[in-house]
């Protein structure tokens, strides 16, 4: 799904990738549950190409583009620039990149020029709106587990 995401970033429409045929993916078997209706997926385009004198089948994968995408940031400036927290760096970038839209929300909103050029994670030019929430909002996602400490420790 990356790799799908990406394509949009890069404007590129689909790329053949050498996933097997017989996967769920490439063939309208798989049915999605949408509001408790089964809905079946269409078949994806499976084309064979010669690699190193041997048939391979390939099969194409779309990009995927959506109309909003929904980001949440450590930091950002009024100019859109973002600073990602940790693990927020995987796949955060890659999410605003693929969308018409996007919007992020920031924990700390600071005027442009405070945050390093080098921190920036996300450039300004694909950011089209921000809502400043504070660092006091509830992440559900977020928990913390802790080990019982062994008898005896």
């Amino acid at each position: 799904m990356r790799a799908d995401v990406k394509l949009t970033k890069m404007r590129v429409a689909g790329f053949q990738s050498r996933r097997l045929p017989p996967t769920l993916r490439a063939f309208a078997a798989a049915a999605t549950l949408v509001c408790s209706i089964a809905v079946a997926s269409p078949a994806k385009d499976v084309r064979t190409f010669f690699v190193r004198g041997q048939e391979k089948e390939f099969v194409l994968e779309e990009a995927i583009t959506t109309d909003f995408s929904l980001v949440h940031a450590a930091a950002g400036d009024r100019h859109g620039n973002l600073v990602f927290n940790k693990a927020a760096r995987n796949f955060n970038p890659l999410a605003a990149m693929a969308g018409r839209i996007c919007i992020a929300q920031v924990e700390r909103l600071v005027e442009p020029g405070e945050l390093d050029p080098d921190s920036i994670h996300l450039p300004g030019i694909y950011v089209h709106r921000i809502v400043e929430v504070g660092s006091d909002i509830e992440k559900r996602i977020e928990r913390r587990t802790v080990a019982a400490a062994p008898e005896g420790a």
